[in-house]
C-alpha cells in the first residue's frame, strides 16, 4: 500500500500555496500563537518568542528517540526548530528555546527548509518530525509547499509544546497527519 499524503492533493488544488502565503502574511501582526503579540516579525520585529520570519534550525537528523511507531527503523525525520513561544523554566530544550542570540545564527530560508526536509526523505526517514514548530508554523508552511513541489511525500508530524494558534492550527488542517502535543503545566 502506498501511502499519499493529504498534503499532495492540496498542493495539486493549490490550496497549500494558499493556506501558505495566508498563514505567512499573519507574520505582519503575528498571531502565530496565543501570545497575540501582533508585532511585525517580516520587517524584524519580535514578540515573545524572540523569532523573526525565517525559521531557525537547532539540528536536524533521523531521530530514534520519538516513540517507535513514529521513529521506525530508520528513524524520524526531526527537524528541531529554535527559540520558543512558551518559555517554560524547567525546559529540557533550554540551549535551544532560550538562547536567541546563538540560536539566530542558525535562521535559515524557506527553500532551505524544504531542502532539509528533503534531506531527510533521501535518508529514508519514515516521516518529518517538527519539533517546536508553534513559533515559526506560519513560516514551515512555505517550505512544506515548497518541498512538496519537489517530491517530498512523507507524513508530517507537528511535535508542539501545545500553545498553538487554532486559526494556525486550522491551517495545518489536511497537511499534518500526526498531532503531537506535550502537555505543560497540566
Amino acid at each position: 500500500m502506498n501511502f499519499i499524503p493529504s498534503y499532495i492533493k492540496l498542493l495539486r488544488s493549490g490550496e497549500l500555496n494558499a493556506r501558505a502565503e495566508e498563514a505567512y502574511n499573519n507574520l505582519v501582526n503575528c498571531t502565530s500563537c496565543p501570545r497575540d503579540c501582533k508585532v511585525d516579525r517580516i520587517n524584524g520585529e519580535y514578540g515573545i518568542c524572540t523569532s523573526g520570519h525565517l525559521p531557525i534550525v537547532s539540528s536536524y537528523t533521523p531521530h530514534f528517540g520519538e516513540e517507535p511507531v513514529l521513529s521506525g527503523t530508520n528513524g524520524a525525520g526531526n527537524i528541531f526548530f529554535g527559540n520558543c513561544n512558551l518559555k517554560c523554566i524547567y525546559c529540557q530544550n533550554f540551549e535551544i528555546s532560550q538562547n536567541p542570540i546563538i540560536e539566530k545564527q542558525k535562521e535559515v530560508s524557506h527553500n532551505r527548509l524544504a531542502e532539509i526536509m528533503m534531506e531527510l526523505q533521501n535518508k529514508a526517514c519514515h516521516n518529518i518530525g517538527l519539533v517546536s514548530p508553534t513559533h515559526f508554523s506560519a513560516t514551515i508552511l512555505k517550505s512544506i509547499c515548497l518541498a512538496a513541489q519537489q517530491g517530498l511525500n512523507l507524513p508530517i508530524i507537528y511535535n508542539t509544546n501545545g500553545y498553538d494558534s487554532v486559526e494556525m492550527l486550522k491551517l495545518y488542517d489536511g497537511i499534518v497527519d500526526v498531532y503531537l502535543p506535550d502537555f505543560k503545566y497540566g
